[in-house]
């Protein structure tokens, strides 16, 4: 339990009511083991509520209680958004942040611990359609081949591998970390389970299954069936951050814009299926999305390529 939600609330408050810091565990365990949380999502969700509660300490004069929770009105709420937008936090991230506290006090009105209208009556700030930037396809291509150049060990195979599986299969960096070794990629196709809970199999280019295989014969640690099968130098699985910042080191020797993150690559890999001819019913099954909206986003759709697709499609064109 985190240290500044584990000293709130000490003993049982009136009314019977469980304390803070009890609340926030059992909201904690609905989320990791009901709502099956991503790992991604759940350290998100954790950090909005615990700096909120943190806002609300010097907001009210003390530490928050469940009953202080339940006393919050509207206005309370938008001087915790208007505290976050002066920080600096986008329109994006103030509705995760909302879509965070949102979800605390759902669960503790349904465990009939509080009871708080006004959150319900705040609009959830507008959100500006930012589009993706993929690499061009040269850049992709000489970006995975600096990966090797910037290593003289074990770990540059490692880097082409993880970077290699999230160009040519579209995968998350979180789906890619999140393989052992007993569920890698050995043939044409793969199953995984991504965001949602959501089963998809894409396929994989020997290019990728290569990649793999260089860096398993090199790893200097045993791989077995239920080891991760991205090994950090600690012999712990590999922690996106390194990816992260071996990105960064990429885009700075090639002098490729700060948009070139690993999840760029997620969406050159649906970009250039696009521009090579894919539909887009397709890419959304690859990419695993729940609605074409989302494909849309990835795939940078413009005007000349609508045309195209209308020109080849269209029975009157």
């Amino acid at each position: 339990m985190p240290a500044d939600v584990a000293g709130v609330e000490t003993g049982l408050t009136m009314a019977g009511r469980p304390t803070l810091a009890e609340a926030y565990e059992n909201w904690r365990n609905w989320l990791l083991h009901e709502k099956k949380a991503s790992p991604h999502t759940l350290a998100a969700y954790e950090r909005d509520v615990r700096d909120f509660l943190a806002f609300l300490a010097g907001h009210i004069g003390g530490e928050p209680t469940l009953k202080d929770l339940e006393d919050l009105r509207a206005a309370d709420f938008r001087a915790y958004l208007a505290h976050r937008r002066q920080e600096g936090l986008a329109a994006t991230s103030l509705r995760r942040v909302l879509s965070s506290i949102r979800s605390f006090f759902k669960r503790q009105e349904r465990d009939g611990h509080l009871h708080n209208p006004y959150l319900k009556t705040l609009r959830t700030p507008k959100a500006g359609t930012r589009l993706p930037r993929p690499l061009a396809g040269p850049d992709a291509k000489k970006l995975l081949e600096d990966v090797t150049t910037l290593e003289p060990n074990w770990v540059r195979h490692r880097d082409l591998a993880v970077l290699t599986l999230l160009y040519g299969c579209g995968l998350r960096i979180g789906e890619a970390l999140s393989l052992d070794y007993g569920n890698r990629p050995t043939s044409n196709t793969m199953t995984l389970i991504g965001k949602g809970n959501k089963e998809r199999m894409v396929p994989v280019l020997p290019a990728v299954r290569d990649a793999l295989e260089l860096y398993i014969r090199e790893c200097p640690f045993e791989l077995k069936a239920d080891s991760p099968l991205f090994i950090g130098r600690q012999g712990k699985r590999l922690n996106a951050r390194a990816i992260q910042l071996k990105m960064q080191m990429l885009r700075r020797n090639m002098g490729l814009p700060e948009t070139a993150t690993p999840h760029a690559l997620r969406h050159s890999f649906a970009s250039h299926l696009l521009a090579g001819g894919s539909d887009l019913r397709s890419i959304q099954e690859l990419l695993g999305h729940a609605s074409l909206s989302s494909t849309q986003r990835y795939t940078d759709l413009d005007t000349e390529k609508l045309l195209e697709v209308y020109d080849l499609a269209h029975p009157k064109s």
